[in-house]
């Protein structure tokens, strides 16, 4: 599977963004997709899952209520939504896949495939 993400960019605090994860390879249904984030000096960190179904959703604390992920299967994409926007929230945002993955993983070493990573930067 190869994971091409994008939609990041320069948005002002409380604005919206939505990032795309296209995903290439017959894998994708039976796969978990998850998005994670990584801030300069900052460990990578868990943003939010989505089951291969998309039955199933789970989300870091801090952005609860304000991001939304979910997944088209017939396009192979994944998407993240993000509304509400902090500062707070500027990273490299990277989306990821779990192979025949049923649940919604949150940590890294749970993922197989990395796509390679949008910037998105939030502006007081």
């Amino acid at each position: 599977v190869q994971l091409q993400a994008s939609g990041g960019g320069l948005v002002q605090a409380g604005g919206s963004l939505r990032l795309s994860c296209a995903a290439s390879g017959r894998t994708f249904s039976t796969s978990a997709m998850g998005w994670f984030r990584q801030a300069p000096g900052k460990e990578r960190e868990f943003v939010a899952a989505i089951s291969w179904s998309g039955g199933s959703t789970y989300y870091a604390d801090s952005v609860k209520g304000r991001f939304t992920i979910s997944r088209d299967n017939a396009k192979n994409t994944s998407y993240l939504q993000m509304n509400g926007l902090k500062p707070e929230d500027t990273a490299v945002y990277y989306c990821a896949a779990a192979a025949r993955n049923l649940g919604t993983p949150r940590r890294v070493q749970a993922y197989d495939y990395w796509g390679q990573g949008t910037q998105v930067t939030v502006s007081s």
